[in-house]
């Protein structure tokens, strides 16, 4: 009697009940990031609510978009892992610069169709250089995305940075409560249930938080029924100069990001990211790129606050990400349900985030409780990465006097300590030694402190 190959987690399609459910946990925990950069970009441009709603529409359609290439997949297109896509805060600074200096709306989506591009050639490359993340880095890029979104759930819980009631106990108190009912229903609920437990979090909060007006569902009225992104609605592109080359270092930046977060998700997943896969997820990154300049919106990239999501709530599905931007795209289409989704209070999300969050940086420690640390030098990779990594998180404006291409890399706190760990594993671990050479003859260095941690990366390679 013939058997059937069993499917990994990754393949599996779970029943359309929960499909619906996971997806939604996944667009709630990254909502809020992805209507950010369009907000900033077109507030700093001081654009039209109507043209700010367009722009939040088109962003939310690609979004979805972009999600579903990356898990489903075509041809050499797509990790095809439960990875999120959403535009990357590394490039709202460049954008915000070069529309706010005569160049408009036309020349940031020209630098970003160009960089767009330039990121699908340079795909296979970046594949390449996966026998430079042993698990001395990959465990430390996880636990400095983790440290680094931190703030962002601590932002939220104190009621969205900028708000008027930033800091005021209530906030706190309404956070602090949802981090509470996560917790329980993850400890005490059901199997099914502990398993949305960001999701039974954010709906109970925000059942809390509507009789005590922290939130206001007036702008649901206003929003529009449909609503169809239609492409280069701001005008054609124009291909300025500087404006490109500022975008090109921004895409160097959010394929370093975009590398930490898959194989983030493949150690999360148990399905390593190898040479192709990798090269695949990051071109993907660059059609999504493309479709945003097109389309009306920014660069795309993989979402870190869903990284922890994957790990937290161990639902390894890629389906379940694919449901997630369907219904993104549902939003992108329907702008009253996005309003709907809007209005959720920030401390609603920062008591979610904050368990999300601190899950990715457990996770790195997880994959560095692999490394061996006795008589060798990784104890300072690791000091050294997460320092320079935590820099800029700490010190917003540490950097301030720098020229804007070092700031645009190091003022990203994940591209900075990943650059970092590279580079110092590179100094430490990878030169020849005698002892390397008889455990290894004809193979790669492996460093003294890493032999038998980085064997089956070796292998892959």
């Amino acid at each position: 009697m013939a058997t059937t190959a069993p499917v990994h987690p990754v393949d599996e399609v779970p029943p359309v009940r929960q499909l619906a459910a996971f997806g939604l946990q996944h667009v709630l925990a990254m909502y809020a990031g992805a209507v950010a950069v369009p907000l900033i970009v077109g507030g700093a441009m001081k654009l039209s609510p109507a043209d700010l709603a367009y722009l939040i529409t088109a962003d939310l359609l690609v979004c979805g978009i972009a999600t579903l290439i990356q898990c489903v997949g075509f041809w050499r297109f797509g990790v095809r892992l439960p990875i999120m896509q959403g535009c990357t805060f590394a490039a709202v600074s460049p954008m915000v610069l070069i529309g706010t200096t005569g160049g408009g709306l036309p020349a940031i989506y020209g630098s970003v169709i160009v960089a767009g591009l330039a990121i699908m050639l340079l795909a296979p490359v970046f594949g390449k250089l996966l026998r430079f993340f042993p698990p001395l880095v990959t465990g430390t890029v996880i636990l400095i995305i983790g440290i680094s979104l931190l703030p962002v759930a601590g932002n939220w819980a104190a009621g969205g940075a900028g708000s008027k009631d930033f800091g005021e106990p209530k906030n706190l108190a309404l956070a602090a409560f949802v981090l509470v009912v996560v917790l329980g229903v993850q400890r005490f609920a059901p199997a099914f249930l502990s398993r949305i437990a960001v999701l039974i979090g954010i709906v109970v909060g925000l059942a809390v938080a509507v009789p005590f007006d922290f939130t206001d569902f007036g702008g649901v009225g206003d929003a529009d029924w449909l609503g169809i992104s239609t492409p280069f609605h701001f005008g054609a592109p124009t291909f300025e100069a500087s404006a490109i080359v500022s975008m090109l270092v921004v895409a160097l930046v959010t394929m370093t990001e975009t590398t930490g977060d898959l194989i983030a998700v493949g150690e999360m997943t148990g399905r390593r990211v190898e040479p192709r896969p990798l090269a695949d997820g990051l071109r993907a990154d660059g059609l999504s790129t493309v479709l945003g300049g097109v389309f009306n919106t920014f660069p795309y990239t993989a979402y870190a606050q869903n990284v922890g999501l994957v790990g937290m709530t161990r639902v390894r599905s890629r389906w379940v990400v694919a449901a997630a931007g369907g219904i993104l795209v549902l939003l992108g289409l329907l702008p009253k349900l996005g309003a709907v989704v809007a209005a959720i209070p920030a401390p609603v999300l920062g008591g979610a985030g904050l368990v999300m969050f601190g899950t990715v940086a457990a996770s790195g420690l997880r994959t560095l409780a692999r490394v061996d640390f006795k008589d060798n030098h990784n104890l300072t990779v690791v000091a050294v990465s997460v320092a320079v990594g935590m820099l800029p998180v700490g010190v917003p404006t540490v950097y301030a006097k720098f020229p804007d291409w070092f700031q645009t890399v190091m003022n990203s706190g994940i591209s900075a300590g990943c650059l970092t760990a590279i580079v110092l594993n590179l100094l430490f671990n990878h030169r020849p030694s005698k002892a390397t050479s008889a455990a290894e003859p004809g193979g790669l260095p492996s460093g003294g402190g890493e032999q038998g941690v980085q064997e089956p990366r070796e292998e892959i390679v």
